[in-house]
């Protein structure tokens, strides 16, 4: 059985997102998976080369004016390094983001994201989780409760440190890492294969 190797590169302004990233790690290890959370804004030669090394690459930003975060931005600029060798071409991508509002242009972080993965040749993992919180019967305690597809969306109130992150938001940050490991696992296999 092939044991896919996950990495987490995020940032965390105040600790939301790292709770996120936290989830996502669980996630991702459930599925027996080798992950490692590599914080963006420390990283350091070793942990380039362990996302080197990695099957998968997870990204995680806050969104910040619409956006990832100035942290997150300098190391996707500092990628182009990798960019050049196409020594992340055929990974597999994925990430997520949180913001105060319940959109707050979270999509855009995640646009950015996956423009980011095409340039490195990534392939895109999106969430394959249906949109909760959408009808009368439903809950803001669904997971997706935010209605994103191509990642992990979350909301926390900005006046609530990282003990506010949402229950149902860090659920839906585990069932992406345990997303992407298993598909990151397939995607091994059939390469070993042919």
């Amino acid at each position: 059985m092939t044991t896919p190797v996950v990495s987490i590169a995020y940032h965390s302004g105040f600790g939301h997102t790292a709770v996120l990233a936290e989830a996502v790690r669980a996630g991702a290890a459930d599925t027996g998976a080798t992950v490692h959370l590599i914080k963006v804004d420390e990283i350091s030669e070793a942990q380039w080369e362990l996302l080197d090394a990695s099957d998968a690459i997870i990204f995680g930003s806050p969104t910040y004016m619409g956006t990832a975060s100035g942290a997150f931005h300098v190391f996707a600029e500092a990628t182009s390094k990798r960019w050049a060798t196409r020594a992340w071409q055929d990974k597999i991508a994925a990430g997520f983001s949180n913001s105060a509002s319940k959109s707050g242009d979270k999509l855009h972080t995640l646009q950015y994201f996956t423009v980011l993965a095409a340039q490195h040749g990534m392939h895109w993992v999106g969430l394959n989780l249906m949109p909760g919180w959408n009808s009368s019967t439903a809950s803001e305690n669904d997971p997706n409760r935010l209605g994103f597809f191509l990642g992990a969306g979350a909301q926390t109130d900005n006046d609530q440190g990282p003990e506010g992150v949402h229950k149902a938001d860090i659920a839906t940050a585990e069932h992406l890492g345990r997303r992407v490991a298993e598909q990151t696992r397939i995607y091994v296999a059939g390469r070993a294969a042919v």
